[in-house]
Order: structure tokens, then sequence, then C-alpha cells
């Protein structure tokens, strides 16, 4: 007997989400403009470097933008699951480029080491402070998405351009009172170090999503072992749990039962149904059942049926 259970999430949250992108990326694109120019006229690498980090936050919203529509798209027939994964994909893009700017940062700032220049250090402080504002209002707009890791990814860029921004004006301070122009692209640095420090978090866990891993925080023996307390479950082998997206788990897997009537496994298969959305939040089950009396265990499962006909089934069919 083959049973699958499945639970449609709702999507209301993805207009709201979409609307909160679009509105974050009209503000960061005026705020990239705005560095640029300031940048130029005080000769801040520190306020180019914002630019260019920035410019990398407005690509990172645009790209969010474009997945969290993509992910509210239903499922075709060539695309089951929908386009999910588009949210995980733009995650990992948005950190392997952030990673790319904080390279360009440090090799500016190591070239401004050699060659300093002076800033103008007022201008420096006031533009910064716009910044912190800015990033400071779009970071509390996203906060409720955050649980979404496409959404999470476009958060932690500003949460860092927040902090990054507060560390320029605290920087423009310093050189006012010190006249020391080395502190521009040290803060260059300390940015960039910054950047590639919160972009190894979203590379792990996109990757692991997109490589069909175990979703981070969750632990396969515990859930095994959930499973198994089920009442009216004896045994269950080819357990597997991976991600469809951000915050949608699946799972499938072989359990054997009791040579028992359909309407009474159907008991079973809800109890275990409900134990996995409790406990462990996984609502895409694919639960294949087997008859204790009929079933062998061997490299997989051999079913004997009817007839002589057998069903074989190797871990590599799983259907995800």
């Amino acid at each position: 007997m083959h049973l699958h259970a499945g639970h449609d999430h709702e999507h209301s949250h993805g207009a709201m989400t979409a609307s909160r992108l679009r509105v974050a990326l009209l503000l960061t694109l005026a705020y990239i403009v705005l560095l640029v120019v300031a940048g130029a006229k005080a000769h801040s690498l520190a306020l180019l470097s914002e630019a260019g980090h920035n410019a990398s936050d407005f690509l990172a919203l645009l790209l969010s933008w474009v997945a969290a529509y993509l992910s509210e798209r239903p499922a075709t027939a060539t695309k089951t699951y929908g386009w999910r994964r588009a949210g995980v994909l733009t995650a990992f893009m948005n950190a392997a480029g952030l990673i790319l700017v904080a390279l360009a940062i440090f090799y500016s700032a190591f070239v401004r080491f050699r060659h300093p220049e002076a800033v103008e250090a007022g201008l420096m402080m006031w533009v910064s402070a716009a910044g912190v504002v800015l990033n400071g209002a779009i970071t509390l707009m996203l906060l409720k998405g955050s649980h979404d890791l496409n959404v999470r990814s476009v958060l932690v860029h500003e949460i860092g351009d927040t902090l990054s921004t507060a560390m320029v004006i605290v920087g423009g301070w310093l050189i006012l009172r010190t006249g020391q122009q080395w502190i521009d692209p040290a803060l260059s640095v300390l940015i960039s170090a910054l950047v590639l420090w919160s972009s190894v978090s979203i590379v792990r866990e996109s990757l692991n999503i997109l490589l069909e891993g175990l979703p981070e925080g969750m632990d396969l023996a515990t859930v095994d072992a959930d499973l198994r307390r089920v009442p009216g479950v004896l045994d269950l082998h080819d357990l597997h749990i991976w991600s469809i997206g951000s915050d949608t788990h699946a799972l499938s897997s072989h359990v054997t039962i009791d040579d028992i009537p359909p309407s009474a496994s159907a008991a079973i298969l809800e109890a275990l149904r409900a134990m996995l959305a409790e406990r462990h939040g996984i609502r895409h089950t694919t639960i294949q059942f087997e008859s204790a009396e009929n079933c062998e265990l061997s490299n997989g499962c051999t079913c004997a049926q009817p007839a002589n006909e057998h069903y074989h089934h190797h871990p590599e069919e799983l259907p995800h």
C-alpha cells in the first residue's frame, strides 16, 4: 500500500513580503545615489565602499523580490513543488555576491593604505547618519519575514549595513578629532570583514537545502524515534528528510505495520502526520506502509505480492 500525505501552506504573507521588498528597493536605490555623490565629493573610500555594499543589497532585494513572486506560483506538471527553491537559490547568489564585494573592498583599502587621501569627515558622518536611519527602517520592515531564508539573506545585508554605517559615523568623528586619514580605509576593512562573516551562515544553509541535506536544527535519530513511538508502527526504514524551501520540510519513509484493513491503517497515517507536523514542522510526507507478514527487508525492500509479482524499492528512487 502506498499512501501519500501533503499539506498546502498558506501564502497570504507572500504579497506583503513582495510589497515590503519593493519599498526597500526604492529606498536603497536612493541611498546608493547619495553615497556615490557624497563619497566622490568627500574622497571617502568608506562611503564608496558603502555604496558598493548597498549596490549588492539592491541586487539582493531585486532578486529576493523576484524569488518571492516565483515562490507564490502554483505547482505545475513539470515543477511539482512549484518554485519554492527559487528563494534558496537567490539566497546563495546573494551571499556569494557579498563575498566578492568584500574582497573588492579589501583590495581598495590596501591601495588606500599605501596612498592615503584626505577625506571630508563631516560629510561622511551626515551621509552615514542618513544610512543608519534608512537601513534601520528597512531592517524593521523585513523582520516579520525573517523565518524565510530568502528574506533572511536580505535582512543580514541590512543589519550589516546598519552596523557598518554606524561605524563610519564613529570613524568620521575620529578623523575630525585626530586628523588620521588611515581610519577611512581601516573602516573599509572592518566593513568587509563584517560582510564576510554575515555571509557564511547563509551560504552554508542554502547549500544544505540545495543538496537536500537534513534541515538545520533537526535530528534524524529523534525523528526516527518519534515515528517508532506512534501506536501501530512496528518498524521503519529508508527514512529521508529534506527541505523543499527554507521553511518547507519534507519526509519520506517505509513504515511496517500489521496486516490490517486500509481503514485501520488510515488512522496510523493520520497519527504519523499529526506528530510530524506538531513536533518537527514537517507537513509534506510520503509514507509507504508495508505488512509485517509479507515484507522482508534486504538492501532496501522487496515486498511479496500475489501472482509472484514483486515491488522493488531502492533508496535512490525515492520521490523528492
